[in-house]
């Protein structure tokens, strides 16, 4: 079982990502779950999502306490939170920041650590600092549990209540991280 935490803040798409995350792996033919982790928090505050794929159904629904994924939506968020809690030598972290990897303070080895401008992206292409979708492109293409495909149906299935037009950006910003 692969399992993954995701660290924002309140209103930047953090439950949306963890969702998508679970979508595209059902799309991609496995077994997911995402879920929340707030209270009364409010929009900017840190909150905390999950998700979690295998191949076999999955049992559990504690909170993800020791990640293979970490995902650090708004870099901001490790200032005031210990994201790297329950981190091994094994976990794979996606940070957004225009930070180079070396100047990124996390406990877990540098080469685990895979930094992306998502808030370029997301002000270049959505015009706004939602960053969740550009994250799960980064996702696919350094970690592979999740195909690209899978990504683009998930923000089809997500989206196409709020029109085509956001739908098309997404994807673009999804390809674009996907690539880079």
């Amino acid at each position: 079982m692969k399992q993954i935490r995701i660290h924002g803040r309140g209103g930047q798409g953090v439950v949306t990502a963890a969702e998508l995350i679970a979508i595209s792996a059902f799309n991609d033919g496995h077994e997911a779950q995402a879920f929340p982790s707030f209270g009364v928090e409010r929009t900017g505050a840190p909150i905390e999502a999950f998700a979690r794929i295998d191949d076999k159904p999955i049992r559990t629904r504690e909170h993800v306490y020791s990640p293979d994924i970490l995902i650090i939506q708004d870099a901001s968020v490790m200032a005031t939170v210990d994201v790297s809690h329950g981190c091994t030598e094994k976990t794979i972290a996606i940070v957004n920041t225009s930070l180079p990897k070396n100047a990124i303070k996390l406990s877990i080895p540098e080469k685990n650590i895979f930094p992306i401008d998502a808030t370029k992206i997301a002000l270049d292409i959505l015009g706004r600092n939602i960053v969740n979708t550009i994250i799960l492109g980064a996702l696919a293409k350094s970690t592979k549990i999740i195909t690209l495909e899978a990504i683009k149906k998930a923000v089809k299935q997500k989206f196409s209540a709020k029109g085509q037009e956001l739908v098309d950006k997404n994807i673009k910003a999804v390809v674009m991280a996907y690539n880079l």
